[in-house]
Formats: C-alpha cells, structure tokens, sequence
C-alpha cells in the first residue's frame, strides 16, 4: 500500500492494519479478538525511537483510520461484555473481572487517582463529570467504587444505546445507583452545567483527531469552573497507534500538572490539567514516567526536565523566566 517504512515496528503495524481493515465484522469474535491483540502486544512495548508525529503522511492517514477503527471495536467489544454482564441476576458489578482489560482499568484508575490526589491537597471532589463514558463505563465504576466513595458521578455519552447499557450495568447497586448518572448529549452541547465539576474527565476516543480533540478541550475551557481539574488521555511512542496524542500546548487555558507515560500494560498516558482564573497553583510539576530525558514540548512551551531516581517519573514544568 506503500504506507510504510523502513521501521519493523511500523511495518508489523501496517501489517495488522491492512488485516484489520478487511475483517468483515469489527464485533468480538475470534479473528477479531486475535488481530486485536496482536496490534496491542506490538504497540505496547515503549520505544523511545517511534515519534509518530514525525512520520510520513500515508503513515499519518494509516494510523488516523487505525484509531477510528480501534474506537470502533472497543465499543463493540464493551457493549458485548456489557450486555454479559447485565445477564447476571445479583449485581452485575460483582463480575467485572469477566471483561479482559478489567485489571487495566484498576491500575489505570489508580494512577488517576493518585494524579488527582496529589494535586487537590486533600480535598476530595463532590461532582465528577466523565465525558464519553461508553457502554462499560469502568473509569467512573472504579473510582466511586474504591477511591471516591462520597462523590456523585455524571458520565456523558453521545449514543443512547451506550447509556442504556451503562445504566442497567450500575441499577442493582445499592449504592452506585445513587451516585451515578447518565446524561445522553454531545459534549459540545453542555454548557453551564459544566460549571458544576470539581473534576472532568475526558475518555481517549472523545475526538479521534488532533482537530477534533483540541475543539473539546476548548469548549471545556469555556465552560468549566477556574481551579476544576481535567482528567485527560493521551498517548506515547507507538501506543500512539491506537489512541489520539494531547500535547501540554493543546491545552490553551489550563495549567498542565502533570503528564505520566505508564511503561507498562496500562495504554493511555494521563495528562492532568487546572482551569485556570482560580487559586490554582502557579508553579505546575510534570510527572513523566520515562527512562531519559526528553522534550515533552510541542514547540510551543518550554519545559525544564529533571530525573530523580528516586521517584522514577519526574519532569518538571518552569515558567520561561526560570529558564536560562
């Protein structure tokens, strides 16, 4: 197809893609589940050499229809388990494990939450807002299952269907049930209430583009409260392959607090931002969970790196006039 390069990595990935874009159906089954996780395994391992924003534009073409795809199967393949799982009599939230990537969104949720630990100064939040939370919304489950036991979660998502789901999967909770709401609306069809969020989460797949991804982020500056938190997903190195990138610069109105690159079976990077015009901190710390140093800006911030062993996941952002 003449998409690809020199670059094994790259190759075996256009491979998959030219595989997976001839598959007849994107639902589970088992050509499927198998082509899948051979694109995971091999965009999974960090490779510090794969920048795919510096690649060519067939590649560029190739991956934005790769994550297009991607999205596409993973709601199918979290409408199937969801629909599993909402077959179980007692509360459907007892099997969860029964979804594959289950243990994924407990250290993924971990790690948000210890993000947002670290910078709320021990204040928990009251409202939390998940904007496309799918049919299988494992995000909001977790974190008002384990980590924010008091705060109310409203989870936005496009499609209805998805919603419906999602609902049933959390109604026979006794106490989920209470905490958890489901919204049906485009994101960028929310406005005041978006002023209600301590926090804001936005799922990896809400805008599958740079364009598209940057247009949410704006929105979202225009509405949320100063000093609220946005919880966002990007991705690295060749995980870039199946998730759009959030870049600090994309984040016009906020002040950047950390950005963590996990190297491990957990996908997304997390980029943790504040709304600023409140009594944020000034003075934000990126934590990068990387090997070496490297320039995590995009041509449009200046960032001071520091490794510290010890903590194993430092970059530090400074303000221009820090820098000599």
């Amino acid at each position: 197809m003449g998409y690809c390069q020199d670059d094994q990595l790259v190759n075996t990935i256009c491979d998959l893609y030219e595989k997976i874009s001839k598959l007849e159906t994107l639902k589970p089954c088992e050509d499927v589940d198998t082509l899948f996780k051979q694109l995971v395994s091999t965009c999974i391992p960090p490779n510090p050499n794969i920048d795919v924003t510096k690649m060519s534009e067939s590649i560029q073409v190739m991956r934005s229809n790769l994550i297009k795809i991607c999205g596409e199967a993973e709601g199918y393949l979290e409408h199937h388990f969801s629909s599993i799982l909402t077959s179980f009599e007692d509360n459907p939230l007892h099997h969860l494990n029964l979804f594959p990537y289950y243990n994924n969104y407990l250290k993924l949720s971990k790690l948000e939450f210890d993000l947002l630990d670290q910078n709320l100064n021990g204040s928990v939040p009251k409202t939390v807002a998940f904007i496309g939370s799918g049919p299988l919304p494992l995000t909001s489950v977790v974190l008002a299952s384990f980590h924010l036991k008091d705060s109310i979660f409203h989870n936005f998502d496009i499609d209805a269907s998805a919603n419906s789901v999602a609902a049933r999967l959390v109604s026979s909770d006794p106490d989920l049930s209470q905490r958890m709401f489901f919204h049906t609306v485009d994101v960028m069809d929310v406005t005041e209430s978006l002023k209600g969020f301590d926090v804001v989460f936005l799922a990896a797949l809400v805008g599958m583009d740079k364009k598209e991804k940057v247009k949410v982020i704006e929105h979202l500056e225009k509405h949320m409260s100063p000093g609220a938190l946005l919880m966002l997903r990007s991705a690295h190195g060749p995980r870039a392959f199946l998730y759009p990138i959030v870049e600090p610069c994309d984040l016009q109105g906020f002040q950047v607090l950390s950005v963590y690159h996990p190297t491990d079976e957990v996908i997304n990077s997390i980029v943790i931002s504040r709304k600023l015009g409140g009594d944020g901190i000034n003075n934000g710390v990126v934590h990068d969970h990387i090997d070496q140093a490297s320039d995590l800006a995009c041509n449009c911030s200046k960032i001071h790196v520091i490794m510290n062993k010890k903590k194993n996941i430092i970059e530090e952002f400074a303000g221009e006039e820090q820098l000599t």
